[in-house]
């Protein structure tokens, strides 16, 4: 794939695939997900992540919060867009909307799935995105990314999701949660679940700040899982 560019219609925005070498652990983190990704064969119930819809938490903040923060038809980036059930969503409701994944295979299974958009699901790496991704973006969407990786490397994500956004975009996160005092050290993983200071701090590192009080609640999986949600701004 290298020198190879993709383009999308509405954004202008050309992604190269020729990119620094990633550090071991992130090397680690990609060749898991495209693993699981191959492995699959085409089977979505293979994949423990995907329910074959748009992520209702996001959906509910879109009904009910983006209205007030970001005006209709902006441009939107996914990170770790999977098989783009997010990205659709978006494009529904009038965004002018893009998504990345770092796993080959999950983007041309996501393309399959989605045809119509295509050119608009493209190769990247959330720690090491090429600078003509960066700043381009009112409204970014981070969706069980963070919680996906090793927490040494948590840092480094929320680094790359938060350099998308224009300098007044939005950033809305959405994460399993645990509780305040369950420490991180005693974390099985994958996924990660974060406290809500976790989530808080790995952002204000960033210069960005809860535009609210980040939301905790149930979702509607079966058993119920504890999630986070907060929406972002720099401060």
């Amino acid at each position: 794939m290298a020198n190879a560019t993709q383009t999308f219609q509405r954004t202008k925005v050309e992604v190269p695939f020729e990119l620094d070498a990633p550090d071991p652990v992130a090397a680690r983190v990609a060749e898991h997900f495209e693993g699981v990704y191959r492995d699959a064969a085409g089977d979505d119930s293979r994949l423990p992540w995907h329910d074959g819809r748009a992520n209702p938490s996001l959906v509910c903040w879109l009904n009910a919060e983006a209205p007030r923060l970001v005006r209709p038809g902006v441009r939107a980036v996914v990170v770790g867009c999977g098989l783009g059930d997010d990205v659709a969503e978006l494009e529904t409701r009038g965004y002018d909307a893009v998504g990345f994944d770092v796993s080959p295979t999950c983007v041309a299974w996501a393309r399959a799935r989605h045809p119509g958009l295509a050119d608009r699901l493209v190769i990247a790496d959330a720690t090491r995105l090429p600078s003509n991704l960066r700043c381009r973006f009112e409204l970014v969407v981070e969706c069980y990314t963070i919680q996906s990786v090793p927490p040494e490397m948590r840092d480094r994500v929320v680094r790359g999701v938060v350099s998308l956004a224009k300098p007044h975009g939005v950033v809305v996160a959405v994460a399993r949660a645990r509780p305040e005092g369950w420490p991180l050290a005693e974390v099985t993983g994958p996924p990660y679940p974060l406290t809500r200071s976790e989530l808080v701090s790995l952002f204000e590192a960033e210069g960005f700040v809860p535009v609210r009080a980040p939301d905790e609640f149930e979702d509607d999986e079966t058993p119920p899982v504890a999630r986070l949600r907060c929406a972002f701004r720099r401060a």
